[in-house]
């Protein structure tokens, strides 16, 4: 798996959050777990327009798979917190690209690639 999309390798890039941490969105309380981040938003200005919140580009972005769904989001730094409630995503992107979950984490694949 690519835990880190092409340009999370910028000095001082420092985010909050890493691949198979649990996460919930701040605004609309949906839980997922991080596949992979960005150090800024990469989305094309089509869909970043297109956002509803529209929050600053220049932050780590982070793939979310989303907890009782088939699919992922593209979530803002700003707009994530730690989900504390530990337990597991039901979602079949989970099982693909991660090994196992223990403790409230995921262990991803040596193998796996998370695809945009």
């Amino acid at each position: 798996m690519c835990p880190q999309g092409p340009f999370a390798q910028q000095p001082g890039f420092q985010p909050k959050y890493e691949v198979g941490q649990l996460i919930q969105h701040r605004r609309y309380a949906y839980r997922g777990v991080i596949a992979a981040l960005d150090a800024s938003c990469i989305a094309d200005d089509d869909w970043y327009l297109s956002n509803q919140t529209q929050p600053d580009r220049d932050q780590p972005w982070y793939h979310v798979i989303v907890h009782g769904s088939h699919h992922t989001t593209y979530v803002a730094e700003e707009n994530v917190e730690v989900d504390h409630g530990g337990e597991q995503v039901v979602n079949p992107l989970a099982r693909e690209l991660f090994e196992f979950f223990h403790r409230g984490r995921y262990q991803p694949r040596q193998d796996a690639v998370f695809r945009i």
